[in-house]
């Protein structure tokens, strides 16, 4: 239950990091998303252009690997929602820090809980995986 709910989440991410970098990307001055410019004044760019590229390489492609991991039920997999969360959290510490909070829309809300999500279901799986493993370990063990 734990892996497909993380699944669903990586996978929300990765659509919605990947769709926002690009529209970043492609219209840095905010031809595409409407984000004026002028929110950059205390930051060091000039344009989305470089944000654009690090959501979508970091929070798009990240997610897409923490899937992948995830739908393979690869080990790897906890640790990636883990970084992946951790991640996203940061990116909107960094957001708010730089062009100031907003609750209309609730966007920077969602995706701070969509962070603390992400990170915790990959703390959730890894201590399932870490006292799953340990009982194994344990009942290999010789009686006393």
């Amino acid at each position: 239950m734990l892996r497909r709910v993380a699944l669903w989440l990586e996978c929300f991410l990765a659509v919605s990091a990947l769709g926002g970098g690009a529209a970043l990307i492609a219209g840095p001055r905010g031809e595409i998303i409407p984000i004026p410019v002028r929110l950059l004044r205390c930051s060091w760019f000039d344009t989305y252009l470089i944000p654009g590229f690090v959501l979508f390489a970091v929070l798009g492609i990240g997610s897409i690997i923490a899937g992948t991991l995830t739908w393979h039920r690869s080990s790897l997999a906890p640790p990636a929602a883990i970084a992946l969360g951790f991640a996203l959290l940061i990116w909107m510490g960094v957001e708010i820090s730089v062009v100031g909070y907003s609750n209309r829309p609730p966007l920077q809300d969602f995706y701070i809980i969509l962070g603390v999500g992400i990170l915790g279901l990959g703390l959730l799986r890894t201590f399932a995986a870490n006292s799953g493993s340990s009982r194994k370990s344990n009942s290999k063990m010789p009686p006393n």
